[in-house]
């Protein structure tokens, strides 16, 4: 009942909280597409796409064959007339846009006169107006690494793979993960010799999406596509408009002293549950206020307790979720920290409506963790453990909401 009441104004009171109340104008809406602001441009070694949207809709880029193409799907645009009258720079033969056989998604369709690629997908939000752009660098390729590339997702290909008899849908969609790669652009995060913490997660956090997307069951949305800088609140705004079942940070943060080794998972806690957990939540809130954006004291009395109702629900499925990535983390040998599971204040976990954690895959100040998240072969285990989870978790959280209806 709490969820049923109250998440309908929190989608509201929550963002205006956080300094982002232009955003939540029509956030379960259409969005549209801002014709006046979008532009296709030529660019040296290739084509820059620019669309400006009325809100952050989550999107996917793609390349296909015969003919060569681009293509953009989102959930889901209003083009409107703009796609018809667009000037085509060189190196592009045609533009289309309009609805996706894929009901929920709209499409964008680029014909390519020439091999490219995309170099950078990127989306950012104004937190002001709420109005986010998203920019698809092409760059020039050859014809076989083109071919090479070329094909789409999972989910956009077609019907999901039939799944066994052991692992069924646990509801009729498919279950809609938020990953948040940290940090990105201005933010490198931890830096250890040649490597930021924004790469290395970025690396993790795309190779993670494909995982989860070959089950069939999980549709992603990365709330960063590029080495971009996106805000703090800007995240939680794109899981919201992505009506995500669960929202994931992912970090590989660095600590003085060898303080921290191992992986953690992290959910919301006003006070951290040890000195390295209070640090880590500096840190990561610090780097917000880059660009001016400070989050603190901007939660009136009635947001706070709306927020406060709301998380009597999110908060044990949060918990939940948790538990279950400790325990496949234990089964598949993954290296943890001697605490695993911790809580602190960290401003992406704030989301009231959404089942929120943050989890360190490692730390960079620590060598054999570094290796660790160097290495393919290990990356791979824990993402399969982390897959693990999620599905674990959706079937006992739809199991426990079911229980609780009837």
């Amino acid at each position: 009942m709490i969820r049923a009441v109250l998440i309908p104004m929190l989608a509201a009171l929550a963002v205006c909280a956080f300094g982002l109340g232009a955003a939540a104008q029509g956030m379960g809406a259409l969005a549209r597409l801002i014709a006046e602001d979008s532009r296709l441009s030529a660019e040296e070694g290739g084509v820059s796409l620019q669309l400006s949207l009325s809100q952050p809709v989550p999107f996917r880029v793609f390349t296909l064959a015969d003919p060569a193409r681009v293509v953009v799907d989102f959930r889901e645009v209003a083009f409107g007339d703009w796609a018809e009258g667009v000037v085509l720079p060189e190196g592009l033969s045609g533009i289309a846009a309009g609805p996706a056989r894929q009901a929920g998604w709209s499409r964008l369709v680029v014909d390519l006169a020439r091999p490219m690629v995309p170099g950078t997908a990127a989306m950012t939000v104004d937190p002001a107006s709420g109005r986010a752009e998203v920019v698809v660098r092409l760059v020039r390729t050859d014809e076989a690494t083109f071919r090479a590339q070329a094909g789409a997702p999972p989910e956009a290909a077609g019907p999901a793979p039939v799944m066994s008899e052991t692992r069924r849908p646990a509801s009729d969609g498919p279950i809609m993960v938020v990953i948040d790669p940290g940090h990105g652009g201005v933010d490198p995060g931890a830096v250890r010799g040649d490597h930021t913490e924004a790469d290395l997660v970025l690396t993790f956090a795309r190779e993670l999406r494909d995982a989860l997307r070959r089950t069939g069951r999980v549709e992603v949305v990365l709330t960063r596509e590029a080495d971009v800088f996106v805000p703090l609140p800007t995240r939680v705004t794109i899981a919201r408009a992505a009506g995500a079942d669960l929202f994931l940070s992912i970090h590989a943060d660095a600590l003085a002293e060898g303080r921290a080794q191992g992986a953690t998972i992290y959910t919301l806690s006003e006070t951290a549950s040890d000195a390295a957990a209070e640090a880590l939540a500096e840190q990561h809130d610090r780097a917000d206020l880059l660009q001016g954006v400070d989050l603190h004291g901007a939660d009136d009395v009635v947001a706070g307790v709306l927020m406060d109702l709301a998380r009597l629900e999110t908060a044990p499925r949060a918990a939940g979720f948790a538990a279950t990535l400790v325990e496949r983390f234990a089964a598949a040998d993954v290296r943890m920290h001697a605490q695993p599971w911790g809580e602190a204040g960290f401003t992406v976990l704030r989301a009231a409506d959404i089942p929120s954690a943050l989890l360190e895959i490692g730390f960079m100040s620590d060598s054999r963790d570094l290796a660790n998240i160097l290495d393919p072969a290990w990356r791979a285990a824990m993402q399969g453990a982390l897959v693990t989870a999620v599905l674990d978790w959706a079937d006992a959280d739809q199991a426990r909401r079911m229980r609780a209806r009837q």
